[in-house]
């Protein structure tokens, strides 16, 4: 086994924006050269998730309505009142989803069904270029 590494970076608006990384992580696939193994995808920073989804716009938005509710944006939070950021809403988003995801590797394709995409959800109140952590572990 073999482990290859990369970093990418995505610009994500603010308040959970989803951007489709579905490519980014089909190219590092085929840069890697191995057939079979695991691809751990991995957000830098503790207001960005990683996940899958349908990437639609209907859905896309469904997601972010539904984590509005979770954690609304304009709540108060005892992180906002101690570092002035308003942004623990953002935090809370994070921690729920959980940061990253695994995705095998089998062929030289990431395993994924015909409408899963692999998506970054930037929580936070602000826009970034989020930096993604790739890994593949293979053969």
């Amino acid at each position: 086994m073999d482990i290859v590494s990369k970093e990418i970076e995505v610009h994500a608006e603010a308040n959970s924006d989803i951007k489709n990384i579905t490519g980014q992580i089909k190219d590092f696939a085929n840069e890697s050269g191995f057939s079979e193994g695991l691809i751990h995808i991995f957000p830098i920073g503790s207001t960005a998730s990683i996940s899958t989804i349908e990437f639609e716009p209907a859905l896309v938005q469904d997601m972010k309505d539904k984590l509005e509710e979770f954690a609304p944006h304009d709540q108060a939070t005892r992180h906002g009142e101690t570092w002035g950021d308003d942004n623990g809403f953002s935090h809370m988003r994070a921690t729920m989803m959980g940061p990253g995801i695994t995705v095998p590797l089998h062929k030289g394709e990431p395993v994924l069904g015909m409408w899963q995409q692999v998506v970054i959800f930037n929580h936070d109140n602000k826009a970034r270029d989020r930096r993604i952590f790739l890994q593949v572990m293979g053969k």
